[in-house]
């Protein structure tokens, strides 16, 4: 039968090391990191990425600005497919009217399910170009999300290492001082008695 005595290490007795004073230290430690220093640190890292990734979306905002256009052209030549952009992942060509200017032609990204003679909503930078429309709201939450979760993540990485480092570094040193203990007390154990 087993018998587990809690905080033994905390408590003097003779059987206790500094080694073991040591490990007990460091576990507490460890745990403090990880239950408190780790959310906080990824809430930190979530809150300035939400702040980054709102004032990047209100500067595309303003740089940016979308038109009603008429997509026009035949089904094969729009079907080529634009990576990273899952609301609008094909391009093809658009045409709209602007007050001053007239009819103009563009390529543009449009819907997955837009078909020739579909109005859609195509976005365009400062020099005229299509590109993506800015990020929304719920873009900006799910990369707040994500930075905060990859900071609490690394940290607690960092934190269980840095802690496998120290209880190896622990157990040598703990082997260290069962050898100086032994090699005291082995004589007297290993000596033949008359």
């Amino acid at each position: 039968m087993r018998t587990r005595v809690r905080g033994w290490r905390w408590r003097h007795n003779p059987l206790r090391r500094r080694s073991d004073v040591m490990e007990a230290w460091t576990v507490l430690v460890a745990a403090v990191l990880l239950f408190v220093v780790t959310p906080l640190a990824g809430v930190a890292a979530g809150l300035y990425a939400h702040e980054q990734a709102r004032s990047r979306a209100t500067a595309l905002r303003t740089e940016r600005h979308q038109v009603r256009a008429s997509v026009i052209g035949d089904e094969s030549a729009r079907r080529r497919p634009v990576r990273g952009d899952r609301a609008y992942p094909y391009r093809a060509e658009v045409r709209w009217t602007e007050p001053g200017t007239g009819t103009r032609t563009a390529v543009a990204r449009v819907p997955a399910d837009s078909r020739a003679g579909d109005v859609v909503t195509v976005w365009f930078d400062a020099r005229g170009r299509a590109v993506a429309p800015p990020p929304n709201e719920v873009a900006v939450w799910q990369h707040t999300v994500a930075v905060g979760l990859c900071a609490a993540g690394g940290s607690v990485a960092v934190i269980l290492l840095g802690y496998a480092v120290q209880r190896r570094a622990a157990l040598r040193h703990r082997m260290d001082e069962w050898e100086r203990e032994w090699a005291r007390t082995g004589p007297r154990w290993t000596q033949p008695r008359a």
